[in-house]
């Protein structure tokens, strides 16, 4: 986070400008990797078919996966930069969060059907050719590569990129499985060895689906983001001059990017003033990476005063 705190002080009432140029830059590489895996997803499908190997379709299935999840995840990169409008006044920034969720949901789908097939070619072993699984799952890593590469930079601030990225990173190790698997299959002639390959990748998409789904349900049940310290806010808000009580402190997420804060803050002595409100905000948005900040002000009339801890700075 604190690379970028220089370079955006200047323009402090631009909330959440930390973020917003983001995803801009992806679509080039949402619309190459969405096309390279797609025209892919074909290829090694029908090869996977013809060889008889479960294991390319497995790839082939999770590839596909995860061309839906570039789609998905285009598209709410896109709606996330959509203009507030009176129905919506935050855009349409939480469609990203809908996205990390729809597809956290479609991998485990995938999971449960290409798992069915493998086990039914466990029970019932056929022949596989194994020079085709080697060759086209060969094509695979470097398609998978070439696009995780694009989403690298992104991965970092963004739980839809980081979608993407993981999604395009893992594909490549998992052609990389199903090649050694080939070469296993033609070195020992058994059969049984491209089904179970086609079991274990399985087992890695729902591991890596599972975190994304939680990470996506936690964020849609509007829990305080990960990296957001919500006690260390609470802390530095109450040691503020002449703030003697925080309270009704909400910390959300409004997309996989931004996150939101809204706080009562009980005040003694003169009104602080805006200057104060403006200068807490900024911390909040530099030190503690929250974009849109809204600060209440009340007159403490003496009642909870005596009550409330002394705080200390």
């Amino acid at each position: 986070m604190s690379s970028d705190h220089g370079a955006h002080h200047h323009h402090g009432h631009h909330h959440g400008i930390t973020h917003a140029h983001a995803p801009a830059d992806f679509s080039r590489a949402f619309a190459v990797g969405t096309l390279l895996n797609t025209g892919f997803v074909v290829v090694e499908a029908s090869y996977g078919w013809i060889s008889g190997s479960m294991a390319l379709v497995a790839d082939a299935g999770h590839n596909l996966a995860d061309v839906m999840a570039l789609v998905i995840a285009w598209g709410a990169s896109t709606l996330a930069r959509s203009k507030p409008t009176r129905s919506f006044t935050w855009g349409l920034r939480a469609s990203s969060i809908m996205a990390a969720l729809i597809n956290a949901v479609l991998l485990l789908l995938a999971v449960v059907l290409i798992a069915i097939g493998a086990v039914s070619r466990l029970r019932a072993p056929q022949p596989v050719e194994g020079e085709t699984v080697i060759f086209v799952a060969a094509i695979g890593i470097a398609i998978n590569l070439a696009t995780a590469l694009m989403f690298m930079r992104g991965q970092k601030h963004d739980l839809n990129i980081r979608g993407a990225f993981l999604h395009m990173a893992g594909d490549a190790a998992i052609s990389a499985g199903v090649v050694v698997s080939g070469f296993l299959l033609l070195w020992t002639g058994k059969v049984w060895i491209d089904p179970l390959v086609s079991l274990l990748i399985v087992a890695i998409i729902a591991a890596t689906s599972w975190g994304l789904l939680r990470d996506s349900v936690r964020m849609s049940l509007h829990a305080t983001p990960a990296h957001i310290d919500g006690e260390a806010i609470e802390q530095w808000l109450a040691s503020l001059p002449q703030i003697t009580d925080v309270h009704v402190l909400h910390i959300w997420p409004i997309s996989t990017t931004e996150t939101a804060l809204t706080a009562h803050l009980r005040f003694t002595g003169p009104f602080p003033g805006n200057g104060f409100t403006a200068d807490a905000t900024e911390v909040l948005r530099t030190r503690f990476g929250i974009g849109h900040a809204t600060l209440q002000l009340e007159q403490d009339d003496g009642s909870a005063c005596a009550l409330s801890p002394p705080h200390v700075e």
